[in-house]
This record gives structure tokens, sequence and C-alpha cells, in this order.
């Protein structure tokens, strides 16, 4: 007798994967949704959320690299925020956006110091006090313009993620009402 496992073609044959997809981008737009509808159905205040946004964007605005979003999270626990949301708020900066955006702070930096940084010395050991006094007045730069341009952001930050939270929720409440309404 045979084995109910086994089939009656003598060759096993493969698994099949899934067809791909002939428009590839349906794969983002899904996985897109997913995170709007993650990001709507947080938990928490409106302004809880917001506050976290403006964590992490103001921890992101530093120049940090791997610390931000330990920093982002500590403000949103300060400032009873949604640690999640600071997190993915740090990601203001990122790959794309570190040299416009810390040459942009560093230049607000530099402007409010009143400070004019050009390095016209060769390095040497000569020129090692030169060195220091100019990589000082960089970091002082760098750090002043990330803290006046993190504020700035945060608060923006704070705004439009309070509007975009109410504004999505109140749809989303309509929605719900309608297809409940109907039925």
């Amino acid at each position: 007798m045979r084995s109910p496992r086994l089939s009656s073609n003598p060759v096993d044959e493969p698994p099949t994967l899934p067809r791909r997809s002939r428009r590839p981008y349906r794969g983002w737009r899904r996985q897109l949704r997913y995170l709007f509808y993650r990001f709507i159905r947080l938990r928490g205040s409106s302004e809880a959320i917001a506050r976290g946004l403006a964590a992490g964007v103001f921890a992101g605005c530093f120049p940090l690299f791997g610390l931000q979003t330990l920093m982002g999270i500590a403000l949103a626990a300060i400032f009873r925020g949604n640690k999640l949301v600071a997190a993915a708020g740090t990601w203001i900066s990122n790959p794309l956006t570190y040299v416009p955006l810390y040459a942009f702070n560093f230049h607000i930096g530099r402007q409010i110091l009143g400070l004019e940084l050009e390095i016209t010395e060769g390095l040497s050991l000569n020129s090692w006090d030169a060195f220091m006094d100019t990589s000082g007045d960089f970091i002082a730069s760098l750090f002043v313009g990330s803290l006046v341009v993190g504020a700035i952001a945060s608060l923006c930050s704070y705004g439009i993620g309070l509007w975009l939270v109410r504004h999505l929720r109140r749809l989303r409440q309509v929605r719900h009402r309608r297809r409940h309404h109907h039925h």
C-alpha cells in the first residue's frame, strides 16, 4: 500500500514562488499605506505625538551620530511625548540630508557668533594652536547653529505634526461613521 503522502507523480515538483506583480511600485504603495495607518492609529494624544515628533526633529538637527535617537527619546520622555515618533523624527538627518543640514547649521551658527572661519595656514606642528582655535570655532558654530535650527524646526514640526495628527484622526472618524452608517 502506498502512503497517502506520496504523489502519483514520480518527480516531485519544486514549489513555485508567487508571480511578481507587473507593477513593482505596488509594494512600496502598500508599505506606505501600512505606515500611514500605523501613524494615525498611534496611541496617545495628538499633543503627545506632536511633542515626540518635535523632540526627534530637534535631536536630529545635531551632528551626534549614533546618539540622535537616544537624545530624541530622552527629550520625548522629559516632555511627555511619543518615544516611537521621536525616534522616527530623528530621521530628518539621514545620508541624503547630512551635508546640507549641517552646512546650513554651521552657517547659521557662524553668523550668530560673528565668526569668520577661514583656514589659510597649512597643517603643521607650528600651526597646532591655530588649528585648535579654528576647530573650536568650527564646533561652536556647528552646535550653536544646530541649537537654533533645531529649536525652530522642532517648533514647526510640532505645529505641523499636531495639525496632521488631528486632521488624519478626523478623516478616520468620518470614514468610520460612513462605513457603519450605511450598514
